[in-house]
């Protein structure tokens, strides 16, 4: 299995997943095994926000590989990884459309369930996983400009494109939503995108009580340090090694998180509702 070396310059911000070495594991797991697909999610239709890399990524194709039609996001300069991710889709057997797009936007969410709609003819189930992060040392250097994007990015979007996908989704859905270890920890130097994964949180378990008559599920996945482009586009290598320090010992892997978005996503995780899983190297949040 590979193992994350953190890289000796970071990269841009939102990073590219093909410049990552080695490349992150989007389907296999510490055991060298490759995850296989059973059709869990048979002819499903799916909608993975900031499905271009990362744990989106492997999501998109652990969703593919189960059998889902998928509809992924990304931004203008992440429309390469976009590709490769439909390639892959595609290699399984299944449609993949993407919607470039900033989801800070309402019109733009309401354009991205819409798209959906078109391109597959439902949703049956929602991962509302992208998200913005800057290193802020305290809230003395946050701008007014940088809180409002980090909300309307990490939380908005998700307000956003929850409200207009549940207008089209049947009983027997599922909606996954990103949050973070960092909405337990509290994490200083990223105030703005912790606050944000704390309404994820609240969120998540306010809607999983709206609609778990209606038979939708709602569920959280709070992540730790992942191997994706995102931790090296936002932090220097020597803070990446620190993120390490868990009691793993290891960064994870973004289809360990993928796993937990597929559990949650198909029947398995039928009974689960309001719930928050944590992905992250043994770290006890008592949440």
């Amino acid at each position: 299995m590979t193992e994350p070396v953190p890289t000796k310059s970071t990269q841009e911000y939102p990073g590219q997943h093909k410049d990552l070495d080695p490349q992150p594991d989007l389907l296999k797991f510490r055991d060298g095994r490759e995850h296989v697909g059973t059709g869990k999610l048979l002819n499903k239709r799916s909608i993975i926000t900031g499905g271009d890399s990362g744990i989106g990524k492997a999501a998109a194709i652990m969703f593919a590989r189960e059998g889902s039609d998928v509809v992924i996001t990304c931004f203008h300069q992440e429309l390469p990884d976009a590709e490769h991710t439909k390639d892959l889709i595609e290699k399984e057997g299944r449609k993949c459309h993407i919607f470039v797009a900033d989801l800070s936007y309402s019109e733009t969410c309401t354009n991205l369930v819409q798209f959906a709609v078109e391109k597959m003819g439902g949703i049956d189930v929602l991962v509302n996983n992208v998200a913005y992060q800057k290193l802020a040392e305290t809230i003395e250097d946050i701008s007014d400009e940088q809180w409002d994007h980090t909300f309307k990015t990490n939380i908005y979007s998700f307000f956003w494109i929850t409200k207009a996908a549940l207008k089209h989704m049947k009983p027997g859905s599922a909606i996954v939503n990103a949050a973070s270890i960092n909405a337990y920890v509290g994490r200083p130097d990223l105030s703005d995108y912790t606050s944000t994964k704390g309404a994820v949180v609240s969120f998540t378990r306010a809607l999983s009580n709206q609609y778990a008559s209606r038979g939708i599920r709602a569920n959280a996945v709070a992540a730790g340090p992942i191997y994706t482009p995102l931790v090296h586009s936002t932090f220097p290598s020597e803070m990446i090694e620190v993120s390490n320090q868990v009691p793993m010992g290891r960064m994870g892997q973004p289809s360990e998180v993928a796993s937990c978005y597929l559990f949650l996503a198909c029947s398995d995780g039928g009974y689960i509702t309001g719930q928050t899983i944590h992905p992250n190297g043994g770290t006890v949040v008592n949440g």
